[in-house]
């Protein structure tokens, strides 16, 4: 069943002005060794079709759009995940998608989607979330599916020219028994300060630009390695093909790395994104 919205924590309409706000505190106190501004150009669409599909055609209509171009809608009537699947996009979610231009090659186009994953979950433990990750591209709280990110490209002469970073976070939102929404788990945590969905949104967008930053800076090495020190099932035992394996780790090309012991033989083994699909909750 899904879970129910506290009622503490009724919704309340978005208001641009108030993410704008945010967003503008978040990044004038940030350190300038964590993340630099993007130029975030944001605009809200109470309803659309997909904050991803929206940001390509605003890039469609005017080649000049730089990145850091950011659309929020309020409800999505054919959002998407990973590997063309439906992303239930009720109200009371935080839906939103922002322009990259990485210049990145495409064989490395999964270290968009690390980036952007550490950097959320980075920022958002910052302000006492546990948030953790689950590969490839899942946030997790509390071992529960506590949003997405789609990840779009386009490429030329194999290198990667422009990105679509989409971003979907459950709120207020109605969930399924896998999922959690934040202001259920918010609300239900004493002293903490308020948190509204403007501040989740400002806080998620950030998060991009500090994961995008902290590749540029740090390279994908240590891109790839800050995003393994937050993946929910690393060093536990899952099962692929009735056969128990630990979870090593990522490589930087986006796949999952295991190992089995075969004969008193350790042997690794990498998988692909969608190859295999991994649980959520404590798999031990």
């Amino acid at each position: 069943m899904p879970s129910p919205i506290p009622a503490s924590c009724s919704p309340i309409a978005f208001s641009l002005d108030r993410f704008n706000a945010a967003l503008a505190t978040i990044q004038h106190d940030q350190d300038e060794t964590i993340a630099r501004p993007l130029g975030f150009n944001v605009c809200y669409v109470d309803q659309l079709d997909s904050t991803n599909t929206e940001v390509w055609r605003r890039l469609d209509r005017d080649a000049g759009t730089k990145p850091g171009a950011t659309t929020i809608a309020g409800q999505q009537t054919a959002g998407r995940g990973q590997w063309s699947r439906q992303w239930q996009s009720d109200r009371g979610g935080l839906y939103l998608s922002t322009l990259l231009a990485p210049h990145l090659p495409t064989a490395e186009s999964a270290q968009l989607t690390f980036a952007s994953a550490w950097g959320i979950a980075t920022s958002l433990r910052d302000r006492g979330i546990p948030v953790e990750l689950k590969w490839p591209n899942d946030l997790l709280l509390n071992g529960r599916k506590l949003g997405g990110i789609l990840t779009e490209i386009r490429t030329r002469a194999e290198t990667i020219t422009h990105a679509v970073v989409g971003v979907g976070v459950n709120w207020q939102n109605s969930t399924p028994d896998t999922g959690i929404a934040l202001a259920e788990f918010w609300c239900e945590s004493s002293g903490r300060s308020p948190l509204s969905l403007e501040l989740l949104g400002a806080i998620v967008l950030s998060g991009i630009a500090r994961g995008f930053y902290f590749w540029q800076t740090h390279g994908i090495e240590a891109g790839t390695a800050a995003y393994e020190a937050l993946l929910f099932h690393r060093g536990r035992t899952i099962v692929i093909n009735g056969r128990s394996v630990a979870v090593l780790g990522v490589t930087i090309d986006g796949k999952l790395r295991v190992c089995s012991v075969q004969n008193g033989v350790e042997c690794e083994m990498t998988f692909a994104p969608g190859s295999i699909q991994l649980g959520y909750g404590d798999p031990s």
